[in-house]
C-alpha cells in the first residue's frame, strides 16, 4: 500500500517520496518536515485523495 501512495505521489506532484521501512505498523506521511497524517493516531491507513489533499495545502 505504501509503495503505491509513493508512486502515485510521485505521478501527481512530481515529487519523489522517500520511503523509511519501520516495525508494528507505523505509516507517517510528512511535509517539509511537518507530520501531516499518522496512521498509529489515527488508527487506518490513509487515502490517496486525503493524502493529495494534504499535499496540496
Amino acid at each position: 500500500m505504501a509503495a503505491r501512495l509513493a508512486e502515485e505521489i510521485k505521478l501527481n506532484f512530481n515529487i519523489e517520496p522517500e520511503l523509511i521501512r519501520a516495525s508494528g505498523g507505523v505509516f507517517e506521511v510528512t511535509k517539509d518536515d511537518e507530520l501531516i497524517f499518522s496512521k498509529k493516531a489515527m488508527g487506518r491507513f490513509p487515502t490517496t485523495e486525503e493524502i493529495f489533499e494534504k499535499l496540496q495545502s
